[in-house]
Order: structure tokens, then C-alpha cells, then sequence
């Protein structure tokens, strides 16, 4: 059930964040990184030789928004099918060691853990290996997925749903679930990709970035041209009959379309390291921003604010709450 709170400060706002529990529905996934240095060419072909000093292993796909969920004071709850195989035991062992909530995560036997590899050498990326599948999961386990999912959601506040088209979601699921959701009070929060895009019929917040709205819609249109943006959302929410929409526009910053109200929020300007990740964390603000019932104004000024500092940070890293809480001060958001 979402929280209505009516803060006097953006502190307060903060402090609210600490009593939501949100649970993210989606494809989680690993992150490894080989790191090492390049000094000769291989003899066997025409490639670098990276010689190892150190590895390592995150949380990747929904698992950032678990992390920046968590980040922001809040009880995030993984609700997701990985495998039994080796890459999903280092999973559960990610989430465990972070004291992250699992009790919707289902292990299958006939399915692999994704596992995006990356070789680095210094801060330049040589290759990336991923083991995955993009296959639905199956009949049985989109049951579980689902039946998972309606137990959990009576006790949160916002769902998340964290599409990476690796096959976690599928379109029956997606519909069960938001139908629940809506049914007890519980806004939909959607972070959608190209296979299932146009599933995700009666959510409460939609959050596409600016190609996956036009891909989605098979459309073309200049961002720039007066008009041309809201054209796209008012054929987006018809379609989708969803409450709102709020679009990343990279460099442009983001434009939100919720509750009557449309509001386009600036980039701030920064030392860009890289942009990873800063969707996943723009989703994870917003999510928590519409459990706790505040303005659009806001969703997408702190939205904006969070996903700009992540980009401020070599590779995929969670929000840092008090940093995010000074700046949103410093800059007047409330």
C-alpha cells in the first residue's frame, strides 16, 4: 500500500525511504570483472594478452536496483529465477553477504545463471563474455514466479519490475502481477525493454529511455521539436492505459508525465566517468519516490539528481544516500 506523506523537508523524505519495503521482479544477473594488463600480442593470434591481477564479482541487471533500493534505506526483496549451477550459488552468496531479503528467489534446475564477463585491461574493456539464456522460463516456473510474487507484494509498499528480455518476464506474468498489485494498492513501478514493451498494460509509472520509447512504438520523432515528446507519451499511455510516464533523456535529463502533470527536469552539469548503471538508479529513486506518494515535481527531480551522480563513478555503483540527500538540499528540490 502506498505511503501518502506530506514532508516538510527533503530530510524527512529521506528518513521515510527507511520504512518502505520494495520488491524488484526481474532478470538478476552477475557482473565479473578480470582485471589485469596488456603488455604483448598473442603468438597464437592477433590479440592482447591480459595477464590477471585481481577478479571480481557484483550484482548485475535487477541486482543493481536491489542495491540501490537498498541504498536508499529501504528493505529490497529479489523476486527472480537463476540457476542451480555454480554462477547462481555466487548469486545467492552476493545477496546473502549484502543481507539482502530472498525469499522470492526460485533456483532452477533447467535453466543457467546469467553471467556477463568482463576482461579489463586498466580501465579499457578488451572483451566481454556473456553465458546466458533469453528463453522464457517455463510453465511451472512463472507459476512459482507469480505465486512468489503475490505473496510478497501485501507486504510492500512499490513493485518493481526489472525487464532485461532474459526471459524472467514474460507477458502472462507481467499481467498477473500487475493485476494483483493494482488490485491491493501497490504501484507498479516499470523499467522495460524491447520484447516485452508493450505488456506492461495499467502500471503506475512507466520509465523507458528516450530509443526504447521510440523503438517500442515504432516510431521516429526530434526530440527537440516543440511537442514532439508529448505526442509520443500521450500514444504511450493510451495504449498501455498506465498512469504515467517518466522518460531519461541522457544529456537532456527527464520529462515525466504523471498524476495531471508534466514536468521537464535539466542534466545537471558533471564530470561524466560512466554511464552505467544510472537507469537502474533513476528506477529505484522514482520506485521509492511513488511508494511514499510524492509529487511528480519531485519523482523526477530526485530521479534526475540520483541517476547524474552515479555517472559520476567509474563502473556500476549504488546511490550514496547522503550525498544524494546534501545535493537534493543544496539544490532546492522540495
Amino acid at each position: 500500500m502506498t505511503q501518502t506523506v506530506n514532508p516538510t523537508s527533503i530530510q524527512e523524505i529521506f528518513e521515510a525511504f527507511n520504512s518502505l519495503r520494495v520488491l524488484i521482479i526481474g532478470d538478476v544477473m552477475l557482473d565479473s570483472y578480470v582485471w589485469g594488463r596488456v603488455e604483448r600480442i598473442s603468438p597464437e593470434a592477433p590479440v592482447p594478452v591480459v595477464t590477471v591481477q585481481r577478479r571480481e564479482v557484483r550484482l548485475g541487471g535487477a541486482g543493481n536496483v536491489i542495491l540501490n533500493v537498498q541504498a536508499l534505506g529501504a528493505e529490497a526483496i529479489v523476486c527472480s529465477v537463476i540457476g542451480t549451477d555454480e554462477p547462481g550459488d555466487r548469486l545467492v552468496g552476493q545477496l546473502e553477504e549484502r543481507g539482502l531479503n530472498c525469499d522470492g528467489l526460485i533456483r532452477s534446475s533447467s535453466r543457467i545463471t546469467t553471467i556477463k564477463e568482463r576482461i579489463m585491461a586498466g580501465s579499457q574493456q578488451v572483451v566481454r563474455v556473456d553465458t546466458e539464456t533469453d528463453k522464457y522460463i517455463t510453465d511451472q516456473e512463472r507459476n512459482l514466479l507469480i505465486d512468489k510474487a503475490k505473496e510478497l507484494i501485501p507486504t510492500c509498499q512499490a513493485v518493481i519490475f526489472q525487464d532485461y528480455d532474459k526471459g524472467v518476464l514474460s507477458p502472462e506474468a507481467i499481467a498477473d502481477i500487475t493485476a494483483f498489485a493494482n488490485e491491493q494498492g501497490v504501484p507498479t513501478v516499470v523499467d522495460p525493454k524491447k520484447r516485452n514493451f508493450l505488456a506492461y498494460h495499467h502500471t503506475t509509472l512507466f520509465k523507458p529511455n528516450l530509443k526504447e520509447l521510440k523503438e517500442g512504438l515504432k516510431i521516429d520523432f526530434d526530440v527537440t521539436q516543440a511537442g514532439a515528446l508529448q505526442n509520443a507519451i500521450d500514444q504511450l499511455k493510451s495504449r498501455l492505459n498506465i498512469q504515467g510516464a517518466l522518460i531519461t533523456l541522457s544529456e537532456r535529463g527527464v520529462f515525466i508525465d504523471f498524476q495531471g502533470e508534466t514536468h521537464r527536469c535539466p542534466a545537471h552539469i558533471r564530470q561524466i566517468s560512466d554511464v552505467s548503471g544510472a537507469g537502474d538508479t533513476v528506477i529505484s529513486v522514482a520506485a521509492c519516490c511513488v511508494a511514499l506518494g510524492l509529487p511528480p515535481r519531485f519523482i523526477a527531480g530526485l530521479s534526475n539528481l540520483a541517476g547524474g551522480l552515479v555517472c559520476e563513478s567509474l563502473g556500476v555503483v549504488p546511490i550514496d544516500k547522503q550525498r544524494l540527500e546534501a545535493e537534493a538540499v543544496e539544490k532546492k528540490l522540495l
